[in-house]
């Protein structure tokens, strides 16, 4: 049975309509529709089941150099790892970057936001918010299928013949670190810094990347520049993708307490709260307010098990995985379908004991002792910080199993976890 041409207009027409904003911001280059060739986009009753693929012409390419999204026969799995700054992601990456079938990128999205709102980390005008998750969304797709290309329209200045050295956070992927992308380290290099990498390896080859992305069997994305699981339903509707999503969540006190030592230019007024014991009257409290409102809804929306989250949806709070990382990560592989190869583990036994090493004193370093570290901001906010969080954080912070203080000497026991004993099953 052949598809009816006016359905495939139609939804084709609906398809560049619902995407027109975001694709408008990714370049002045045309565009083109590619189809899906395949006999499965024809259902019953002449319904077409997948629409088009658009794609721009950033990498020069036309739809016949893209074969992969004509049927994904092999069934990739597409993990993403959705998070907060400071809530412990980079360590949950390096759990997935360490496989050796596993393709991963550190925060591509980094590049979207300074292209598109720059300064503007959590944006809540609705215009920018907007832009930014169809152009998100657009980048992430592209980037399953390999298309490394795509991103060049927003890494600045512009790649020449397909070479930068301008990929944020380049060293934090192996796959990018190795041969064919980089040759001056061998496969026996197996932990290469990330340091290391920057310095020795050349410019980054986005062709030759691409053609690593395609030997590997699963791509893994992290990201923390996209608020809301509600936000990334097209993805995960997507038939195209396989995608399964970890949700990472962390005790927004936590959160807080982290951003306060790391990002210290930005929270320079939480930081003289926390040494006066005063609340200067200019804090910005959406800094706290926004990170718990997504939190919710986010975490909401995901509990509540919709069927378009079905077996494509798993919450890890950072403190089980930090308290006990070889078994909640044997837990995250099994619902991801992967085998956990012995790099792995061996990644965790390197990484979780503590070390002297300059390494772990990195802002986004992973090597620390993750038991104490989990709950180490109780020694570093004052009371009336943490107060002031459980009341404005009161709901999310009951959702996720995390006790309140109502003292100073409970908040400094550190004998009593304040992390409840809950378990929260992948959808499946």
């Amino acid at each position: 049975m052949q598809c009816s041409w006016k359905a495939v207009i139609l939804l084709a027409l609906a398809s560049i309509a619902i995407q027109y904003t975001a694709i408008r911001t990714l370049t002045s280059k045309p565009f083109q529709l590619c189809p899906l060739p395949s006999p499965q986009n024809c259902g019953l009753g002449g319904q077409e089941t997948e629409p088009p693929f658009e794609r721009g012409a950033a990498g020069g390419g036309s739809c016949d150099d893209y074969p992969y999204f004509t049927i994904n026969a092999t069934r990739k799995t597409h993990i993403l790892v959705l998070a907060t700054t400071r809530s412990g992601s980079s360590f949950v990456g390096q759990l997935l970057n360490q496989h050796q079938d596993v393709f991963y990128l550190f925060e591509p999205l980094y590049h979207v936001q300074t292209t598109l709102i720059p300064r503007l980390s959590h944006s809540r005008n609705a215009a920018d918010r907007r832009v930014m998750l169809g152009a998100s969304r657009d980048l992430l797709r592209s980037l399953y299928g390999c298309d490394l290309y795509f991103l060049e329209s927003y890494i600045k200045p512009t790649p020449t013949n397909h070479t930068t050295d301008k990929l944020f956070r380049r060293g934090a992927s192996r796959a990018l670190c190795q041969q064919p992308v980089c040759d001056a380290f061998g496969p026996a290099d197996m932990n290469v810094e990330e340091g290391d990498c920057v310095k020795k390896c050349a410019a980054l080859n986005m062709t030759l990347a691409t053609e690593a992305c395609r030997e590997k069997r699963h791509v893994a994305i992290k990201i923390v520049r996209v608020p809301e699981i509600g936000d990334l339903r097209a993805l995960v509707e997507d038939p195209r993708l396989n995608i399964k999503v970890i949700q990472l969540v962390r005790d927004p006190r936590g959160i807080l307490s982290s951003r306060i030592e790391t990002f210290r230019d930005t929270y320079r007024l939480w930081r003289i709260w926390r040494a006066t014991g005063r609340r200067p009257y200019n804090l910005d409290l959406s800094q706290l307010t926004v990170v718990c409102e997504d939190f919710l809804s986010s975490v909401s929306t995901g509990l509540n098990h919709p069927y378009w989250l079905k077996g494509k949806y798993m919450l890890v709070r950072y403190e089980d995985l930090a308290r006990n990382p070889l078994l909640k990560t044997k837990e995250m592989y099994d619902y991801l379908g992967l085998p956990m190869d012995k790099n792995v583990e061996d990644w965790i036994h390197a990484n979780t004991r503590g070390s002297n090493e300059p390494s772990a004193k990195h802002k986004f370093g992973t090597v620390r002792d993750s038991a104490a570290n989990a709950e180490s901001w109780r020694l570093k906010l004052s009371y009336d910080m943490v107060e002031y969080t459980q009341t404005v954080c009161q709901k999310v912070l009951h959702q996720l199993g995390y006790k309140a203080v109502k003292s100073v000497e409970e908040l400094k026991n550190m004998s009593l976890s304040l992390v409840q004993d809950k378990t929260f099953v992948p959808f499946l």
